[in-house]
């Protein structure tokens, strides 16, 4: 479904990816997984057109994408839901899900918007309050559900549980089953290493904006470097 060759990227003299590479198939989860800096929203913005990669290449459903508009890549059903949330914090609930299908999916909103609550029946009991005044875990449920809103083939999660309490980490990590378990492929980038392994098909685990460890998700949980660096074993 997704695949991403050498692609090196990074902003105005630095060069944050230095030629990486990954794939995505249907109906897996796989995990981007590295510390704070290691590349990976550089790495959804290149693959999401937010940023032009320097060199490379990204195909989606076998076309390439490199290059396209941001808008040109949603269309296509390539759906990144953002580090921070980044929800519109003065419109109210159902507001910011209607945006998400604003470029693609309108036909189906009304149907999107139900599904959408039956995932997130918190968002339905708030329905006419303003985003800003959710709490953290509820904003996180609004970004995905806002992305859900235009029908994604590949979702990219981007640090879905970052800033949430351990209890509600654990509730996102079980929404995310929950869509793949519907069909939905996803692309979760993480720093939350062993959940995130538990969850995923495969995974990658990108240091110094390279990939150092790759394959399925089991053999890299068990990788000797990894749980010494990232579960402290």
């Amino acid at each position: 479904m997704l695949e991403v060759r050498d692609l090196v990227a990074g902003y105005g003299l630095t060069r944050v990816l230095e030629g990486v590479s990954l794939d995505v198939t249907g109906g897996e989860i796989v995990a981007v997984l590295g510390s704070n800096g290691a590349g990976k929203t550089t790495l959804n913005m290149a693959i999401s057109g937010l940023v032009k990669p320097r060199s490379g290449e990204v195909r989606f459903e076998g076309e390439r994408i490199t290059g396209l508009s941001p808008a040109q890549v949603m269309a296509r059903g390539l759906i990144q839901v953002p580090e921070g949330r980044k929800i519109f914090p003065n419109l109210d609930v159902r507001e910011n899900l209607e945006l998400g299908s604003y470029r693609r999916a309108k036909v189906n909103r009304a149907r999107n918007l139900e599904r959408v609550f039956s995932v997130f029946p918190r968002l339905r009991e708030r329905v006419a309050q303003a985003a800003g005044t959710l709490s953290g875990g509820e904003q996180q449920m609004l970004a995905i559900g806002r992305g859900m809103m235009a029908e994604p083939k590949l979702l990219i999660l981007d640090e879905p549980s970052l800033g949430l309490s351990p209890l509600l980490v654990e509730e996102m990590f079980g929404l995310v089953r929950r869509l793949h378990g519907e069909g939905l492929a996803i692309m979760l980038v993480e720093q939350n290493v062993a959940q995130s392994l538990d969850l995923a098909d495969r995974a990658y685990v990108l240091e110094h904006g390279g990939f150092a460890l790759s394959g399925r998700a089991a053999e890299v949980r068990e990788n000797p470097e990894l749980k010494r660096a990232y579960l402290g074993l």
